[in-house]
């Protein structure tokens, strides 16, 4: 998963201009061309968002509105891809254009547990 961070405009909803919308288009065009893409969506901010946490093992979770804070730990978009390797996903993002187009973007890679892994790694 490449997870775009969020920024302080993305946070106060302020849309990306075309230019960028296009770009992002064409970036997603050739994923789907390479065969590699799953989905890919934009969030909308946290201002719009529910939290809910679990403060106690067994408790009822605690549900909270947004907005929260610190935006640059919150998720503004992802796109899914399904690679062959760690250096597949690294140069599919490498070719993605700056999420934000202010030079403020920042994109994770966090791998996706598949079922027969998850099932692998559970504790008794």
């Amino acid at each position: 998963m490449m997870i775009v961070k969020a920024t302080r405009d993305s946070e106060a909803g302020v849309m990306p201009h075309q230019d960028l919308i296009d770009a992002m288009m064409k970036y997603n065009e050739e994923l789907v061309k390479a065969g590699v893409l799953l989905a890919a969506e934009g969030l909308h901010p946290s201002s719009d968002a529910i939290r809910l946490s679990y403060p106690t093992p067994g408790g009822k979770p605690v549900v909270t509105d947004g907005p929260f804070t610190e935006s640059k730990e919150l998720i503004a978009g992802f796109w899914l891809i399904e690679v062959r390797s760690r250096e597949e996903a690294i140069e599919w993002a490498v070719r993605a254009p700056d999420p934000h187009g202010g030079g403020d973007g920042r994109i994770e890679l966090r791998q996706v547990f598949d079922a027969p892994e998850l099932t692998r790694t559970l504790k008794p």
